[in-house]
């Protein structure tokens, strides 16, 4: 018998509103990414763009299997609504890592770093103001345990199969996006969202992939390929934690990356930055129907997500950045 949950999820309630936050800390990672990525010249940045595109891609996957989670045990993932876009600078949903919205640099990486950061081998579970994102996820998995040996799995798993998400248009990386139901996938779930973050193992450089865009190399995973582009060099075989990478260089151009001036913001600015809200608003609709009963309507998210992409480049050409501000669906235009 498993030992009692001592993380305070010791109730389908509790756990259904844990995994509410997990969709929200997933969430709350893209805005930043999507910043920092907006920023670089591609033509002078290829190495940061593939990195950070990477990441990107694979936290869509872990919110997409964070909502498969909270399916999977009857709750209802909420996306469109002002809670999922707070003013940045913010916490992280229920941690500790302060999030704001800050062009490719010293500054960002040192943000991404503290969000990926690994767990300690000896961290406990926790369910609330979380060190880590890995003791977050290991306070659920020890709800998940400990419901499924108090109550029985045919009690904790009760959501509608046809909601779950087992597909998606994710390239740039060999993350796994599964459907969730039983305790065998959602711990597999949870696995494959803590291994891609910090590493197999709790202290491996890998994420137990391989990389899809270099065969002869294993998958780094999310905090490493920062420290990558900190550093300036790829991590190889045979590389440790300790060590650091040894393998190729990583070309970072500062020059290659738009600044920006808040103070010069114009009228024309400001209609730019409401447009792109607009459209990334839209983008949360679509998620929202996307993981309450619609799960084809992911493509369409995932294609009008990186339609982004020419709205916040012109407004960082125009010396500001997108805003991420949330609006209302009857002032959506």
């Amino acid at each position: 018998m498993n030992a009692p949950d001592t993380t305070g999820i010791d109730t389908l309630e509790s756990l259904r509103s844990h995994l509410q936050w997990a969709v929200e800390l997933e969430h709350a990672t893209l805005p930043p990414y999507l910043y920092a990525l907006y920023s670089l010249d591609p033509t002078r940045n290829a190495d940061a763009v593939e990195l950070v595109s990477s990441v990107f891609v694979e936290e869509m996957i872990h919110l997409s299997l964070a909502a498969n989670l909270l399916n999977a045990v009857g709750g209802e993932p909420q996306l469109d609504t002002p809670a999922l876009l707070p003013d940045y600078p913010r916490l992280l949903p229920h941690g500790s890592v302060e999030l704001s919205l800050l062009p490719f640099g010293s500054a960002a990486l040192e943000m991404f770093l503290a969000l990926e950061r690994p767990e300690a081998p000896t961290g406990p579970p926790e369910s609330d103001r979380y060190e880590t994102i890995g003791q977050f996820y290991d306070a659920i998995e020890a709800g998940f345990r400990s419901l499924c040996d108090s109550l029985g799995a045919d009690k904790v798993f009760t959501g509608d199969p046809a909601r779950q998400v087992a597909f998606g248009p994710f390239h740039h990386t060999a993350g796994k996006l599964t459907a969730v139901t039983d305790l065998a996938s959602a711990l597999a779930a949870l696995e494959e969202i803590v291994e891609q973050g910090e590493g197999t193992s709790r202290g491996e450089i890998w994420d137990g992939d391989h990389d899809i865009f270099h065969p002869d190399r294993d998958e780094v995973a999310h905090y490493y390929r920062f420290e990558e582009l900190k550093l300036g060099r790829r991590y190889q075989r045979g590389d440790t934690p300790a060590g650091g990478p040894t393998g190729d260089p990583v070309a970072v151009d500062p020059a290659g990356v738009y600044s920006v001036s808040p103070a010069q913001t114009t009228a024309e600015i400001r209609q730019a930055q409401l447009t792109f809200d607009n459209t990334y608003c839209t983008i949360l609709y679509l998620l929202q129907e996307t993981f309450t009963g619609d799960p084809a309507q992911l493509r369409d998210a995932v294609r009008t997500m990186f339609g982004l992409k020419a709205q916040a480049v012109a407004l960082f050409q125009s010396g500001a950045g997108p805003t991420f501000h949330y609006i209302a669906p009857d002032e959506r235009v």
